[in-house]
């Protein structure tokens, strides 16, 4: 651990990151901080079978966060007092299952700044979201996840997800 004014940091996957990070309530204030991170990060969320054009990437993941911030959701912020905003989640909390219909918070998209990975900041971001849900009478959370993404797919697992369906590609 290194100290730097007085605040304990720690090292994420690309740099050091305060262990004083704050997750917040976010708000509409918050939205081009979510669409920034978004769109640099969303081709962690493409397969290796699919293909992306950036541009097509970032409208796609723009219409996503235009449908979730339209509905009634949570969004959480992570904020490290020496960087700013480090990460976010956004979930859903008016979306059903859509095979059984039961009430649940559907994590539409998050998304952590690479110098602040695997410190921690996701697992916080994702138990804030599951608290509110929580609070708010869900009885599950759901997401998706793509398959390449094995430290996504780890903190999930870790966080007690687990595969419920798979959606299937083909290339034609």
């Amino acid at each position: 651990m290194a100290r730097d004014g007085g605040l304990r940091l720690r090292l994420g996957v690309r740099g050091i990151v305060s262990e004083h990070v704050a997750i917040r309530r976010g708000a509409a204030a918050d939205r081009p901080f979510v669409l920034e991170l978004g769109q640099r990060t969303a081709l962690d969320s493409v397969s290796a079978l699919r293909t992306a054009a950036p541009q097509a990437l970032a409208r796609s993941y723009e219409q996503l966060v235009d449908v979730v911030f339209a509905r009634s959701h949570v969004l959480a912020i992570a904020e490290d007092p020496l960087a700013g905003p480090v990460g976010f989640a956004l979930m859903l909390d008016d979306l059903p299952d859509e095979v059984t219909g039961d009430d649940q918070g559907f994590v539409a998209y998050m998304a952590v700044e690479p110098h602040a990975r695997r410190a921690g900041v996701g697992r916080r971001l994702l138990a804030a979201v599951e608290a509110v849900a929580r609070e708010r009478g869900l009885p599950y959370a759901a997401l998706m996840v793509t398959e390449d993404n094995a430290a996504a797919r780890e903190l999930y697992a870790s966080a007690g997800y687990v595969t419920e369906r798979r959606l299937l590609c083909k290339r034609l």
